[in-house]
């Protein structure tokens, strides 16, 4: 089974708000992906259409593994905002917090952005001009 996590896919609040049920939120889910809730959504997840189709309609609940893969293989949170949504949580004010990676690379890039600073500097002082 492919584990693979996709590219983030933005999906807008209002987009999410306007969904009736998870059901519909799952298919917003997939359809911001470019998925048409086809084979390749399901092979991706490991599930067949029948229990897909379960999902949606309501008349059988997802498993937090499953829909962390869907969300994973979908690049979006459409289906916990959508929970969120209906549990009253404003969503225009709930944000991710900071990975370590997304420090990591926040950190590494305002070091790069201060070298480069410190070298053009010097660069300038060295051929006489201020900076």
């Amino acid at each position: 089974m492919n584990n693979q996590i996709s590219l983030p896919a933005n999906v807008r609040p209002d987009e999410v708000q306007r969904q009736k049920t998870l059901g519909d939120a799952i298919a917003l889910c997939a359809n911001v992906a470019g998925f048409s809730l086809d084979k390749e959504l399901q092979l991706l997840l490991g599930v067949d259409k029948a229990q897909f189709s379960r999902w949606q309609s309501g008349t059988e609940g997802v498993v937090w593994p499953k829909l962390e893969r869907l969300m994973d293989a979908c690049g979006n949170d459409a289906p916990l905002l959508w929970m969120l949504h209906a549990r009253g949580y404003d969503l225009h004010s709930i944000r991710r917090q900071e990975t370590d990676t997304e420090r990591r690379l926040r950190e590494a890039e305002e070091r790069i952005a201060l070298l480069t600073h410190d070298k053009r500097v010097l660069t300038e002082a060295l051929h006489g001009r201020a900076p």
